[in-house]
């Protein structure tokens, strides 16, 4: 038994078969008028609808500027006033030498802090599971 099955594409010219699923009955019954309009199947309607509305170049996109600019240019523009720039401060550095001084307290570490949190995420005692387990078998 010969294993000669290779996926089958259509050949370049002809067109695939599109299935369009959960289409609404309103649109349904549009394009069934529309078709009969125009003396033409439902799925030659659908398919002349398709080429129409990919064949159409496809808008430029503009980026904000553009848009806005676009959007003002019939009233005259506006011109906006600019504020002065002042240099850049430098950064700060991160030496060796600095001590932990300069560290501002909110973000130093605080080591009673630290401990409290290690007691509040500790496992609970022993005797309050062992006291659970033996009032299971009791009942009141």
């Amino acid at each position: 038994m010969s294993n000669d099955a290779t996926p089958s594409t259509p050949p370049l010219g002809t067109g695939g078969a599109i299935t369009i699923r959960g289409l609404a009955p309103e649109l349904k019954a549009r394009l069934r008028i529309r078709a009969a309009h125009s003396a033409r199947s439902m799925e030659a309607e659908a398919r002349a609808i398709l080429e129409a509305a990919l064949s159409a170049p496809a808008e430029d996109a503009t980026d904000l500027a553009a848009f806005a600019r676009g959007l003002f240019a019939p009233i005259g523009g506006v011109e906006l006033e600019l504020p002065s720039r002042e240099p850049a401060r430098d950064p700060p550095g991160f030496d060796d030498g600095q001590d932990s001084a300069a560290i501002p307290a909110a973000l130093a570490p605080n080591p009673a802090e630290s401990a409290t949190a290690t007691r509040r995420t500790a496992a609970p005692p022993k005797k309050a599971a062992n006291a659970q387990a033996g009032n299971k078998g009791r009942r009141g």
